[in-house]
Order: C-alpha cells, then structure tokens, then sequence
C-alpha cells in the first residue's frame, strides 16, 4: 500500500517537471521565432526600429507569462 502511494507521488513529481518543462521549451522556442522574424522585419525596414522592438518585448512578455502560469499549474498539481 505505501509503495503504491509513493508510486503515484513520484509519477506526479515527473509529470509536474515533465509540463513545466514543456512550457519552458514552448516559450524558448516562441520567443526565438519573435527574435528571428523580428531581425528579418528590422532588416528589411531599418526605419520602423522602435515599433517593432516594442512589439517584440510585449509579444515576448505574453509567452513567458504563459508559460510561467503554464508551469505553476504543473506544480499545482502536485
């Protein structure tokens, strides 16, 4: 009976990093798209410079926010 609950505790501790970095990977990889179209667009238009760093950091700041609620409710579900 004990080991089967520490069984189950420790699959739930897996699943809690395993989510947490999945998020962690989805944000990385959402965040080097916005960079690498962002330097694209930048050198293309040198001209629209500020709008589109602007922009990038507010996209930038949604997807870590997503992916620290993301990772928090991994660990809730602990």
């Amino acid at each position: 009976m004990i080991t089967t609950l520490l069984a189950v505790e420790g699959v739930a501790q897996l699943g809690a990093a395993v989510g947490a970095g999945l998020a962690a990977i989805g944000a990385g990889i959402g965040i080097g798209k916005i960079g690498g179209s962002a330097m694209d667009a930048m050198a293309r238009q040198p001209e629209v410079i500020s709008k589109l760093m602007t922009n990038m950091i507010i996209a930038a700041a949604l997807i870590e926010g997503v992916a620290l609620f993301a990772a928090v409710i991994a660990f809730m579900c602990l």
